[in-house]
């Protein structure tokens, strides 16, 4: 790639954000002469974003690092659809009720990452059911409805794959893709928004807001889109073997998030604090030029700094902290995820099997089972033998019972009254 003009530009295709892009050399020329807005928009299918989702947030903190403007869309209005990209079969209908709910959820991630406010660079959050609850059909059909053909509906991936494997699309979801290109058309519109940025699956819904855009009101907008980051080993990112990642604190932890950015793999080091840490890139190169033992200190300082960014330092100084107990010296954290049993059903004992489950260690019998006859299940640090095993008061020690899945993964069980 040639010379970039362009602060913002020259970090994401230095730090490996870059994919696609609909004219790299206008839009670094745009850039390069002052200040422009760009938008991200985030549907509220959750009551938290998970972090296959923080490379696009990281995406929005550097273009604020960099003078511009960031564009939070929250999708009140898109949620009541639910975007078909990627999927094999429709989302559940959501009520506005618990769409409410996850966007309450979702906004809070990101205090962390951006400064919102009336400056020039100060970030903006925008919900699109300002305008997509208004919409009247019939003039919505007129407007917007000539500039978008079946033909090429049919050919975007989120419609090819329902189709080649045979399960329905419903109409609902077909509209998506005209509703978040009128979702870029309107900013364009409301806030000088000239560039959308995602995932390379939005790429197609992107250059439709473009094209939309340039029909109906003659708009120069652009596009970017970040590669699909899966780990090492092939997984998409933002899973884990209990479940998803998730970024605020009601959802997961800070010191089971910490645990994940600790635990990933040697290969994945420096590609992900390029993408999810602001460190230098000349002590990225040194990090992950350490072998064996010592690129355990650099998994620390990822998970450290990633977490100071999402949940800020006081808990990412925590968890580590944790960490540190746990392991180095085999006790019991205190900032360890814990779960709260009645005493009374201690007293008559709870399956083993079941308490790792309430635990959240494994999300399945089997998985447990598993565990047990590996010999990777303990409590208070010693090996469990049978699944049939019951836990009672006798258990407790230190007013706590400390379960362990494998050697990296830990909570707590406290009997309350």
């Amino acid at each position: 790639m040639a010379a970039l003009k362009s602060d913002f530009l020259n970090v994401l295709n230095e730090r490996g954000f870059i994919h696609q892009t609909t004219d790299m050399d206008a839009l670094d020329h745009k850039m390069a002469s002052g200040p422009i807005s760009a938008y991200i928009g985030f549907d509220c299918t959750a009551p938290s974003l998970h972090i296959g989702s923080q490379v696009q947030i990281m995406m929005l903190r550097w273009l604020q690092k960099c003078g511009h403007k960031p564009i939070v869309l929250m999708g009140g209005g898109t949620s009541k659809i639910g975007d078909p990209t990627g999927r094999d079969e429709s989302r559940l209908l959501m009520t506005d009720e618990i769409i409410q709910s996850n966007m309450d959820g979702i906004k809070s991630i990101f205090d962390n990452f951006l400064t919102f406010g009336d400056g020039t660079t100060d970030a903006v959050m925008v919900n699109n059911g300002e305008w997509l609850d208004k919409i009247e059909y019939i003039p919505f059909l007129r407007e917007i409805g000539p500039h978008f053909t079946i033909n090429r509906m049919l050919t975007f991936d989120s419609v090819k794959l329902r189709l080649d494997r045979e399960q329905p699309l419903t109409f609902l979801e077909f509209n998506y893709m005209i509703l978040q290109a009128y979702d870029f058309m309107e900013l364009g519109k409301r806030h000088n928004c000239l560039l959308q940025m995602g995932g390379s699956d939005q790429w197609g819904n992107i250059v439709n807001g473009i094209e939309l855009s340039r029909r109906v009101n003659g708009l120069g907008l652009y596009g970017l889109t970040t590669p699909l980051i899966t780990m090492s080993d092939g997984k998409k990112m933002g899973k884990s073997a209990s479940g998803a990642i998730w970024m605020n604190e009601a959802s997961l932890p800070a010191y089971d998030y910490w645990q994940f950015w600790r635990n990933i793999q040697d290969a994945d080091v420096g590609r992900f604090m390029r993408l999810f840490t602001e460190l230098p890139l000349g002590e990225i190169k040194r990090y992950e030029a350490l072998e064996g033992s010592e690129i355990n200190e650099a998994k620390i300082i990822l998970a450290n700094e990633v977490t100071a960014l999402c949940r800020g330092k006081d808990a990412s100084i925590a968890a580590a902290k944790t960490a540190r107990e746990t392991f180095e010296h085999g006790g019991a954290g205190e900032d360890l995820p814990t779960i709260q049993m009645l005493s009374s059903d201690l007293q008559t004992g709870i399956n083993i099997v079941d308490l790792f489950i309430n635990a959240g260690l494994a999300t399945s019998k089997g998985e447990v089972r598993r565990l047990i006859k590996q010999g990777g299940a303990k409590l208070n640090d010693a090996k469990i033998d049978s699944e049939e095993m019951l836990v009672t008061t006798s258990n407790i020690q230190g007013g706590q019972i400390k379960l362990s899945s494998g050697k990296k993964r830990h909570a707590l069980v406290k009997a309350t009254a």
